[in-house]
């Protein structure tokens, strides 16, 4: 028996039975394994993986798990503005807080820094109705600094936006043609400043003034952070003894369930309370059933998050850097305000013992003076 045949005999049948009741197209996995087994090229290539990714990759197509939306080929088919822009445009309704239509998707930005792309696991562009740019990305892990480098990616998402208007508009243009830019970051994991507010889910930033005067200032951003959603409405309700069966979900909720779960019990919930998002797992399922397909998409997936995981440990270890460089600047101005205060005391001592030299050589002087007045006296006593 090989390992491929041993890994097989430990999952237990049942072990599909919930999800395939709602999809009774997805396979069984010994038919997925035996597909592997009678093709070199997938063999290979399911060899290439540890057992850890392998049980994964067979959970999600057998619906032991629930398959990862968030990766990025899979969000693409799903949530393609081409094939049906009515998905993206109402997800993009719901965080934005106003009514959005996809009026059609732009290439993406090849200027991105390298170190900011390899922390992406999925990014698309779009144009809405109005002119204005969303730019929708997915970080599996939160690269540092999130604030800046989006805001950076802002900045030139809006020079392009202008560069392209004048361009068209030549010399029609206004700057009253320039639209919202509008930045909005889902992250699977996020860094340790969004867990300061475990509460909230949802974060919006656009700037404002002090003053109360409204300028439309175009750069606006949407920051998600999925681990505390999880963390407040499915982690928290099963610690409690409670199903997330027990409170309806609002649509943002439902979405943020569909992007961010893969636990059977919950995408069935999930489908009960909003039956339109059954077909999109449809879909996928669908997808699920050509495995050299799906195993290429897994195994490019893989890559990535390695990089992710990389870029991360690469930041971190800056971040520790940075943080031992300003302790031993902080020491060294230390050190050298010591010295700084020994000196001072040192020559504050010297000028003390200078003082006193001083002060023994004019007592010196006065005992010799003393001393020839009282001679002087003891001759005139003998005269």
């Amino acid at each position: 028996m090989n390992k491929l045949q041993k890994k097989g005999a430990m999952r237990l049948p049942k072990s599909t039975t919930k999800l395939k009741q709602y999809f009774p197209m997805i396979r069984e996995r010994e038919d997925i394994k035996q597909e592997i087994r009678e093709n070199p090229k997938l063999l290979e290539k399911y060899r290439e993986w540890d057992e850890e990714q392998q049980e994964e990759f067979l959970d999600y197509c057998t619906g032991v798990k629930g398959v990862k939306i968030l990766y990025d080929a899979f969000f693409k088919e799903i949530m393609n503005p081409e094939n049906t822009p009515e998905r993206l445009n109402e997800l993009l309704s719901l965080l934005l807080g106003q009514s959005v239509t996809i009026k059609r998707v732009l290439p993406g930005d090849s200027t991105r820094l390298a170190d900011e792309q390899s922390l992406l696991i999925m990014d698309i562009l779009v144009e809405l109705a109005d002119t204005s740019l969303a730019n929708v990305e997915v970080q599996k892990i939160g690269y540092s600094f999130p604030g800046q480098r989006s805001a950076c990616y802002s900045s030139d998402l809006l020079l392009r936006q202008y560069k392209r208007v004048k361009g068209e508009k030549k010399k029609a243009f206004s700057y009253k043609d320039i639209k919202s830019v509008y930045t909005i970051v889902f992250f699977e994991t996020s860094i340790k400043e969004f867990h300061e507010y475990p509460q909230n889910y949802i974060h919006k930033f656009k700037q404002q003034s002090d003053t109360g005067l409204e300028l439309e200032l175009l750069q606006k951003y949407v920051f998600i952070p999925l681990d505390i959603f999880r963390g407040i409405y499915h982690n928290d309700s099963k610690s409690n003894g409670k199903n997330s069966a027990n409170r309806r979900w609002n649509k943002t909720e439902a979405w943020l369930t569909f992007l961010s779960t893969d636990e059977p019990e919950i995408i069935i919930e999930l489908i009960r309370q909003y039956p339109e998002f059954k077909e999109m797992y449809e879909e996928i399922y669908v997808m699920c059933q050509n495995v050299e397909k799906v195993m290429e998409m897994f195994s490019k997936e893989l890559i990535q998050l390695d990089r992710n995981t990389v870029q991360y440990m690469i930041d971190e270890m800056q971040d520790t850097i940075d943080v031992q460089k300003e302790t031993i600047d902080t020491q060294k101005e230390k050190l050298e305000e010591q010295k700084t205060t020994i000196n001072t005391q040192k020559e504050e001592l010297e000028a003390k013992q200078n003082t006193i030299d001083t002060q023994k050589d004019e007592i010196e002087t006065m005992k010799q003076q003393l001393q020839s007045v009282m001679a002087q006296i003891e001759q005139l006593k003998k005269q």
